[in-house]
């Protein structure tokens, strides 16, 4: 394997590699630094956890001068992407002298002007707060060297496609540019042609989506058994623990029958505001909260190493977001586990995301005794309602988290009684 020192970075930067510990260069970082090292541009498709951010930010700190000005720019569509973005960055560059600042959405923009007034040389941004510095004129692209889109997939699909080129529209021509992306639609592929200059491509994930290094496993049940297995699962593991929901509702739900069952759980949402979002990744970082329930807002923000197992309590709606969300352990090589729960709703969808997976995964149906009974949908009619002199059929709305017939990213409603009783899932399966 090779080493960081074989890379011919600094030694202030080697000197932090050996503090946190990195010592042998993972696939990515291999490929992508000694490119951008020659100032070429890249684009890399990469899964989260595969040390991308190592990658982009070990060669802008190689290259950036201290106190010249903002030479270093990273756009990544997330607050929690971009301040875990910035965090990794100022580590790595600890005894450089190169000063980093993450601007946001939902910060103050009075702390945000504060910090770049004393001067910095990497901003690390998200597009919309991004645009509000530029045209305050409090960030300047005029001497920017080095520029990276992080999860541009991402970005396209919360509509920032834009703002990504109002802002390289602005920036010099001479510059090293980055891009990766877990997928490659055709926007990005645009995007690439248009603004990136003989790109080398890494296309990692085409024979990596596997994530080899965590122990996949599905459980087929009914939608309002869920929460039962959830605490059965919570009560074996040994670490930290992260669940994902699809909605927001139903991650307020999941948390709060967490603590009325004494787990000391939080939450991230996109309707919380960004300083509780901030207290609770704060809580969940410092280990004084064991669990985080979330939506894929934080799916590809979340680097905490002690996480033991993700819980798909709700199977994602695309393949991709399955490969991030259980991307959240076995980081930095360590070993994790994940476990989707499938309601009969989402039988479906999960078989296309199976397509995807590369190891074996486990049934635990079939280990834990557990018989699937997918109802059949022409017999769940209930009797037909008049809408305007015309019948129409209804199949029943079931349990709290939506029966058999609406799936499982539907709006969560109801009382929270209906969990279908206690704890009656105890199973000696090591899941």
């Amino acid at each position: 394997m090779t080493k960081f020192k074989e890379l011919g970075l600094k030694d202030e930067i080697l000197k932090a590699l050996d503090e946190l510990k990195f010592e042998e260069v993972f696939p990515i970082q291999e490929a992508v630094i000694p490119v951008l090292l020659s100032k070429r541009d890249v684009i890399g498709q990469a899964h989260t956890g595969s040390g991308k951010t190592a990658a982009f930010a070990l060669s802008m700190l190689q290259q950036i001068t201290p106190k010249k000005g903002i030479q270093g720019l990273v756009v990544a569509p997330t607050r929690e992407l971009a301040m875990q973005i910035a965090g990794e960055i100022k580590k790595f560059g600890k005894y450089t002298g190169i000063k980093t600042a993450v601007v946001y959405g939902g910060q103050g923009m009075g702390i945000q002007l504060d910090i770049l007034e004393r001067g910095v040389e990497i901003v690390v941004a998200t597009p919309g707060r991004l645009i509000d510095h530029l045209k305050r004129g409090s960030i300047e692209l005029m001497d920017i060297e080095h520029i990276v889109l992080d999860e541009a997939d991402t970005m396209l699909d919360m509509g920032f496609i834009d703002d990504i080129q109002f802002i390289l529209d602005l920036a010099p021509e001479e510059r090293t540019m980055s891009l990766y992306s877990a997928t490659m639609p055709t926007e990005i592929l645009r995007l690439s042609e248009e603004y990136l200059k003989n790109p080398k491509q890494f296309l990692l994930d085409a024979d990596d989506l596997s994530l080899e290094d965590i122990e996949q496993a599905f459980l087929v049940i009914k939608d309002r058994e869920k929460f039962d297995f959830l605490i059965n699962f919570i009560k074996k593991v040994k670490g930290q623990v992260i669940v994902f929901c699809s909605t927001k509702y139903r991650t307020r739900d999941v948390a709060k029958f967490l603590h009325q069952e004494k787990f000391n759980a939080v939450a991230i949402e996109g309707d919380m505001s960004q300083h509780r979002r901030e207290q609770s990744m704060a809580k969940f970082r410092s280990g004084k909260a064991d669990i985080l329930v979330a939506t894929d807002v934080a799916s590809r923000g979340i680097d905490v190493p002690r996480v033991g197992l993700v819980i798909n309590y709700d199977v994602p709606n695309q393949e991709m977001v399955y490969f991030h969300r259980i991307g959240r352990t076995a980081r930095a090589g360590a070993k994790g586990r994940a476990i989707t729960f499938v309601s009969y709703s989402s039988v479906g969808d999960w078989n296309l995301i199976k397509r995807q997976i590369k190891v074996d995964l486990k049934d635990l149906n079939k280990e834990m005794g557990i018989e699937i009974k997918i109802p059949d949908p022409l017999k769940r009619q209930i009797p037909s309602r008049r809408y305007g002199g015309q019948q129409r059929s209804s199949y029943s709305r079931g349990s709290r988290y939506g029966g058999y017939g609406r799936s499982d990213r539907g709006r969560d409603r109801g009382k929270s009684g209906d969990r279908g009783g206690g704890n009656r899932y105890s199973s000696r399966s090591k899941w």
